[in-house]
């Protein structure tokens, strides 16, 4: 896992763009815990992004799982490769699995994420 990578405590990564926009997606931890991802109900283009609001569903063989927009901000983009492919999301949560990207309303939103090793350290606790 990318060290660079920020993680909500209900389990969304984030990965700062550099130019005011993040991706993001759900943790492997998250993955693992869902299951064979058979569905994700991506946001619209367009569409507003809340902090800790939901903005997006992951349904796997096993449950379906709300997604919350980790910053608040314009959803840009979202990953269309999930419609045909939702498995992406097991198989590369980081990478081939992102959900959105997202412009940020304020960027110091990005201090309020967890970093990746308290987020490992947290989960490893469970």
């Amino acid at each position: 896992m990318e060290t660079t990578l920020k993680f909500t405590a209900s389990h969304e990564w984030v990965r700062d763009n550099g130019d005011g926009t993040i991706t993001m997606g759900i943790s492997d931890h998250a993955q693992k815990l869902l299951g064979d991802v058979v569905f994700v109900d991506l946001p619209d283009i367009g569409d507003a992004a809340d902090a800790g609001k939901t903005f997006s569903l992951v349904e796997s063989v096993k449950a379906a799982s709300d997604i919350y927009a980790p910053v608040s901000g314009q959803i840009l983009e979202t990953n269309s490769s999930l419609d045909d492919s939702p498995e992406l999301i097991n198989e590369d949560p980081y990478n081939g699995g992102w959900i959105a990207k997202i412009k940020l309303d304020d960027m110091s939103q990005l201090s309020e994420l967890i970093d990746s090793d308290t987020y490992l350290a947290s989960i490893a606790e469970e």
